[in-house]
């Protein structure tokens, strides 16, 4: 018996066994990454930034009771901040990818590459929600460049190789696998975005740099990583290599800004309770929980409290998730959206769009003969509703602009004046003329993150 049991285990691992392969010589040992880093290395480079930021010098600047109070206290003095990170070449003319953070509003931007050549740059595409950029290497030709994969093919397990220049110490390679998939921005506090996630050491200096397969192709630009230490603790992320070629698509289109499709809806991730409630088997999926009359979900014959299961045959279950696959798929293309209503699976064709800018944004700036000049006020639009983050059933108007006048009065960009002395506010002409005639007292209703502000000032 215990010789039948030691035949049929050789047999059934002899399948395994012939797929996998260990080192049979000394110099293959040794051998390890080398011939992949060899010929993907030359591809990541280093950047140095210089940026000018305003900053205010306040006697209460460290004081944790007063520090908010007295933020806009203090005189504006330019000060030159210097950052360094990584950047993945992608084309032989010198486009290179990086993060925004590393590059964003940046005056100076110097490259490095492998070799120690240098060259100047200039950002020609940047998105600070995606934590993308594209640089264009000043007078550069034939450059060492790595090929992008599709990330939708990488799987958990996978090697991958993370290349870039933690801590200013020079070029370093780290390995490690990919730890996970479709990692929404939650896992990162205020971040939004999808990730990859590896387990392949990732510091300061990273930002920007390569992760890459065992074929040397890109499947992610690294991003971020979790810790409490601000050292890698082998829970890292990078942007997925699908949305570094729609970056890449839109740049060479000529656009001078990133394009995502607009989606205009909310919802919310279906818990197991969710699921029992609607008799969905497993929990799966985003509820719409309110829906724009402009949306193009809306427009296709979807409605609140459908529950959208993929897009363009790719499973969501986050809010990030479906953005990211709608932003892959681009504006004015057909995307097969599938979902959940009374105990059926449909499938609806969406035409992607970006958010409409109508109506008018009819911006106004506020007088002298106002209580708190040079404020700029817009009207709501779906536009207006996307670049500010604002619900969608937000009503006024909204402040584009503070002004020195009205940030001292607490105003903040993508604030929306609800009422103005007690009445409703519908357009930037009628909140001009509420203005105008208030008398010794001004009260305005301010809605921010969702939540109603008073606001009231004797004049």
């Amino acid at each position: 018996m215990l010789r039948l049991f030691v035949m049929i285990f050789a047999l059934g691992a002899a399948p395994l066994l012939a797929e996998t392969r260990v080192p049979t010589s000394q110099a293959e040992i040794g051998l390890g990454f080398a011939p992949l880093v060899k010929a993907a290395a030359p591809a990541v480079v280093n950047i140095y930034v210089k940026r000018v930021v305003q900053t205010r010098s306040s006697p209460f600047q460290n004081d944790p009771l007063f520090a908010d109070m007295f933020r806009n206290f203090g005189e504006l003095k330019p000060r030159v901040q210097n950052s360094l990170g990584s950047g993945v070449i992608l084309s032989s003319d010198g486009y290179v990818v990086s993060n925004y953070h590393v590059v964003g509003e940046a005056t100076d931007i110097r490259v490095v590459l492998n070799d120690r050549r240098e060259f100047e740059a200039r950002v020609v595409l940047a998105d600070e929600e995606s934590d993308l950029a594209l640089l264009q290497l000043e007078d550069a030709s034939g450059m060492p460049h790595l090929s992008l994969r599709d990330s939708d093919t990488v799987d958990v397990g996978e090697l991958v190789l993370a290349i870039g220049n933690p801590f200013g110490v020079g070029q370093t390679v780290s390995s490690g696998i990919v730890s996970g998939l479709a990692r929404s921005g939650g896992a990162m506090g205020s971040a939004r975005g999808y990730f990859i996630q590896t387990d392949a050491p990732i510091n300061p200096g990273n930002s920007g740099g390569a992760l890459i397969d065992v074929n040397g192709a890109l499947i992610g630009v690294n991003t971020r990583i979790v810790s409490r230490s601000g050292g890698s603790n082998g829970i890292g992320f990078a942007i997925p290599a699908k949305l570094v070629k729609a970056f890449m698509e839109q740049a060479e289109a000529g656009n001078t800004r990133f394009e995502r499709p607009w989606a205009g809806i909310n919802g919310q991730v279906v818990d197991g309770d969710i699921a029992e409630s609607i008799g969905l088997r497993v929990p799966s999926g985003i509820m719409i929980t309110e829906m724009h009359s402009e949306s193009p979900f809306f427009k296709a014959g979807i409605a609140a409290g459908d529950v959208i299961l993929s897009v363009d045959e790719q499973a969501v279950n986050t809010p990030s998730e479906m953005i990211f696959r709608m932003s892959v798929v681009g504006i004015g293309e057909d995307v097969k959206v599938t979902f959940f209503r009374e105990q059926e699976i449909n499938s609806r064709a969406v035409t992607l769009m970006s958010a409409p800018d109508v109506p008018a944004r009819a911006p106004v700036v506020t007088g002298d003969e106002t209580p708190m000049p040079e404020v700029t006020l817009i009207n709501i639009n779906p536009r207006v509703l996307a670049q500010f983050g604002l619900p969608l059933s937000s009503d006024g108007v909204v402040v584009a602009e503070t002004g020195p006048y009205g940030a001292r009065a607490g105003l903040r960009a993508g604030d929306v004046i609800a009422e103005i002395n007690g009445a409703r506010v519908s357009d930037t002409r009628e909140a001009l003329r509420k203005l105008e005639a208030s008398g010794r007292w001004l009260g305005l209703l301010i809605v921010r993150g969702g939540k109603p502000l008073q606001l009231k000032f004797r004049l």
